[in-house]
């Protein structure tokens, strides 16, 4: 039977971490040959945890973060995320899992335009099958200061609106772990702030586990442990 995150692994006697990465590895083709990525990363986080990855243009964190949320696979090594070795599915089964259990936060938002700001929101409740999706999708979008716009679309709604609808989608099916990539990357420093307060607020609400990556040292500085990449490499790996 699977251990499920949290609970004690009957094989180690430690809590059976929610995201687990063993000599994590990623190359790419390129005109001059193979390319390393990433190489010879190895982490745990437990259920609950802010994690923030920082690091300069350049050195892996975007393909850290796609790796451990599945939406890549490693050219070596194997990553676990909710009890699950995402080797072993393939790109539906992936799919699968995150539904209900992970969500995103982007710096480009990632809102469709065809959709107003409740439906966007509604969305992947509607594909998790929930049948209160319009209720709660207003009640999140009321909880981020946007109950007022949720029938404008996207291009209506300013780049702060934009990321608070978008923070709204991620936290609605209140997932067990959140990615964010650089959130506040296309935000203004008074907007950024209050969508940094907005996500932190959210997910010591639910107690989401959450996976930060930016370049930002004081957006950083709001989670409990940090992990620096130099050129594909973990450097620091030490709590805060």
């Amino acid at each position: 039977m699977r251990a499920t995150p949290g609970e004690l692994d009957a094989a180690t006697g430690r809590a059976v971490p929610i995201v687990r990465a063993e000599r994590l590895g990623k190359q790419v083709a390129s005109p001059e040959g193979r390319l390393t990525i990433l190489e010879d990363i190895d982490l745990e986080l437990a259920p609950g945890e802010q994690l923030a990855i920082v690091g300069a243009s350049g050195s892996g964190k975007s393909t850290l973060l796609g790796l451990l949320a599945g939406l890549d696979l490693p050219t070596q090594g194997s990553v676990w995320l909710d009890g699950t070795e995402l080797s072993t599915l393939d790109e539906d089964g992936r799919a699968r899992l995150r539904a209900g259990r992970v969500g995103f936060v982007f710096q480009s938002f990632q809102l469709l335009p065809g959709l107003t700001a409740i439906e966007n929101v509604m969305l992947p409740l509607e594909l998790a099958g929930r049948a209160d999706a319009a209720a709660l999708a207003q009640e999140t979008l009321a909880r981020v200061g946007l109950a007022a716009r949720a029938r404008h679309y996207p291009a209506q709604l300013s780049g702060g609106e934009q990321q608070r609808v978008a923070l709204a989608r991620a936290f609605a099916p209140q997932p067990a772990i959140l990615f964010a990539d650089e959130p506040t990357g296309n935000l203004d420093r008074r907007t950024g702030e209050t969508v940094v307060g907005l996500l932190f607020e959210l997910n010591r609400e639910l107690g989401t586990t959450l996976v930060l990556v930016t370049h930002d040292a004081g957006l950083a500085a709001h989670c409990n442990r940090q992990l620096t990449l130099d050129a594909g490499r973990l450097v620091v790996g030490a709590p805060s």
